[in-house]
């Protein structure tokens, strides 16, 4: 059952609606270069598709017309799907293989605790139904955000809740392993001329657009991301294809994707978020708080080093986990399989747990109703 979008009725000021659209255009792209210039300086792992989301943010409380196109956006989510699945290496699958009890527990440990952060979010009212849920999991924060709305969620409000975990993981992971290993260098500079490969090129954009456009026929939800990762993660995993996606290419569509969610916020939903930022920080905080107690016991039973299983259980975004652990001395392999995991678990589950919970929610919130 779809939601209802939580729009405030609040006055409107002055527009960029009289504007040309060529011209909107031109301000949300410049909008986008400052704001990714600007968290690309701090080495930001979610920089270009964060800094994409703020600047249309920007211009769509300014209440510019200008919207991405539907088939556009589908075609980022294959892209997106791709990278994925390119993620999703064999060696994953060998770590967990080997002590996979372990990696049961440890992924358990903190889905529950992201789940219980969602329900009281919804039981307090702070975000609505299943969003409070999706805006919790942990996992890609893309993928959680484009899987949200195809399950009925307020993709904007599930975004903001995503990409401000994102920035917090990364700037605590980042100071924490900064403490612990000072010898950690910065990620390397992005090669946007890097040569490509043309047959695996090829096979990647056959790959994205054709499981993209093929996908709604086929009645999946968000299937535009989900059919290209797992046919991609399987023909990878079998050596039939190599994914191959250049930087530009990348950049691209992460700016299509952000740029498709924050054009959707209005200033009502955008004042909303605000109101709720300040317990959003609190709740966010509390599970990166959760989970580093979760790695301390991890440290002693998988006898790995405390940033070892601090990183592996830390809350997403994958991405910046695997930049960081990349460039401290830990076991990149053990962190970024605990990671996987549980993102593949996410979108194995995450629906029905979603759906559940918030029916919980509501089932206890008509009990107190009642009994008042």
């Amino acid at each position: 059952m779809m939601e209802k979008r939580v729009e405030p009725d609040l006055a409107r000021g002055v527009a960029l609606s009289t504007w040309p659209l060529p011209v909107q255009w031109v301000v949300l792209a410049s909008a986008t270069a400052v704001i990714v210039a600007a968290l690309s300086h701090f080495h930001l792992p979610a920089a270009l598709l964060l800094g994409s989301m703020v600047g249309a943010i920007f211009v769509a409380a300014q209440d510019a017309r200008i919207r991405v196109p539907n088939l556009a956006f589908i075609l980022a989510q294959g892209l997106v799907g791709c990278l994925v699945a390119r993620a999703l290496k064999p060696s994953i699958f060998a770590e967990i293989r080997a002590d996979w009890p372990l990696f049961i527990v440890a992924v358990a440990s903190v889905l529950f605790a992201a789940t219980f952060l969602g329900w009281l979010l919804a039981r307090w009212r702070v975000l609505p139904g299943s969003t409070a849920l999706w805006g919790s999991f942990p996992g890609a924060a893309t993928v959680m955000a484009l899987m949200a709305e195809a399950y009925g969620a307020d993709i904007r409000l599930v975004a903001i809740m995503q990409y401000l975990r994102v920035v917090l993981v990364a700037t605590t992971a980042s100071i924490i392993a900064a403490i612990w290993a000072p010898g950690a260098h910065a990620p390397p500079p992005v090669d946007w001329l890097a040569p490509v490969a043309p047959l695996p090129f090829a096979e990647t954009l056959l790959l994205a657009f054709g499981g993209a456009l093929i996908a709604p026929k086929l009645r999946i939800p968000a299937g535009s991301l989900l059919v290209p990762l797992v046919i991609g993660a399987t023909l990878s995993d079998f050596g039939v294809m190599t994914i191959e996606l250049p930087p530009w290419l990348l950049a691209a569509s992460y700016a299509l994707v952000g740029w498709s969610i924050g054009l959707r916020f209005t200033r009502p939903i955008l004042v909303y978020a605000m109101r709720a930022l300040p317990r959003l920080i609190l709740a966010i905080s509390a599970l990166i708080a959760t989970c580093a107690l979760f790695g301390v016991v991890l440290a002693k039973l998988a006898h790995v080093d405390m940033l070892t299983a601090y990183l592996a259980t830390s809350p997403g975004g994958a991405d910046s986990v695997a930049i960081i652990a990349a460039s401290t001395k830990v076991d990149v392999p053990f962190v970024m399989a605990l990671q996987m995991a549980r993102f593949v678990i996410v979108l194995l589950i995450g629906p029905r747990l979603a759906r559940f919970v918030a029916g919980l929610s509501r089932f206890t919130e008509a009990g107190h109703e009642s009994k008042g």
